[in-house]
């Protein structure tokens, strides 16, 4: 089996637990998260410090509850690794926070350098505060 498709189904499983951590450690000095499109939340963060303490813990901030995100499928190409996935959550206003995504992941050295994170947008403007 591809070692970076099992590098991302490792990091799902624990995701899947709660342990919103494991993407954090896999993450490579230099990646970068990137939000597509013109939304309230499009844009990228890099390096590595910027995805943690610019995205993701505020992100984590907003739940009441915890987060749990589930992997639908992984299918992977050389350094590229796509999931679709689910996420659960409720959010510190009590809003149920159920996301549909596809990542895009680029591997390198056995770390990410890349996450791509197409989402429902629509739900992250409703529910969610702006990060910036």
């Amino acid at each position: 089996m591809n070692e970076n498709r099992e590098l991302i189904e490792g990091i799902f499983q624990q995701l899947a637990q709660g342990n919103s951590r494991a993407l954090g450690t896999a993450m490579a000095e230099d990646c970068r998260w990137v939000f597509p499109g013109s939304w309230s939340w499009s844009g990228v963060w890099e390096p590595r410090s910027a995805v943690l303490d610019g995205l993701l813990r505020p992100l984590m901030a907003q739940f009441a509850d915890g987060y749990r995100n589930e992997a639908d499928f992984v299918v992977a190409d050389g350094d590229r690794v796509v999931v679709q996935a689910r996420g659960y959550a409720t959010t510190v206003s009590g809003e149920p926070y159920h996301q549909t995504y596809c990542f895009v992941f680029r591997i390198r050295d056995g770390q990410i350098v890349e996450i791509i994170e197409h989402c429902d947008t629509a739900l992250v403007e409703r529910v969610l505060e702006p990060l910036r």
